[in-house]
């Protein structure tokens, strides 16, 4: 007889698939960028002479190019049993479990998403299907917090339109 599993205190999770894909994306982009700076003075061309200059720039913009599509793959998901902090692209979010409704993760989604009382939704695309069972872990103990935290807090205000 197994012994019962702790109970989870904290959950977070990144797109491990994607910031590989990324990387090698990134790494990509800036070797097409240094090929292309390092054949310019190669390419015969009347109008106009390239220099250093302009092959320190290309190899610099390929380098900016390279750290922007790493940017892509920020994003992360911090569950503890307080709340939810969703760190997206751009958007971030700290939402206490009082206010979601639920921890959702259909087949048919590419990342996990928040159901708020209110009826807005909020995407964590630190949780995304392409990193399988890793997600699914972080689902469940992202799940089992959102059920401390009702059992912890049984008193809920109803609401204006509530099923």
């Amino acid at each position: 007889m197994s012994a019962p599993s702790p109970p989870v205190r904290t959950v977070s999770a990144v797109p491990r698939r994607m910031r590989q894909m990324l990387a090698v994306g990134a790494a990509v982009v800036v070797a097409v960028a240094v090929v292309v700076a390092l054949s310019l003075p190669s390419t015969p061309n009347t109008v106009v002479n390239y220099g250093l200059a302009d092959q320190i720039a290309i190899g610099a913009l390929g380098l900016l190019l390279g750290a922007g599509v790493l940017l892509l793959g920020r994003s992360r998901v911090d569950a503890d049993a307080a709340g939810v902090h969703v760190r997206n692209f751009v958007v971030h979010h700290a939402v206490p479990w009082t206010a979601v409704r639920a921890v959702r993760f259909e087949r048919s989604s590419a990342w996990a998403s928040l159901l708020l009382e209110n009826g807005d939704e909020i995407s964590m695309h630190g949780l995304q299907a392409l990193d399988k069972e890793q997600a699914v872990q972080a689902v469940e103990g992202m799940r089992a917090l959102h059920a401390a935290a009702r059992a912890n807090d049984p008193v809920r205000p109803p609401l204006l339109y509530d099923d």
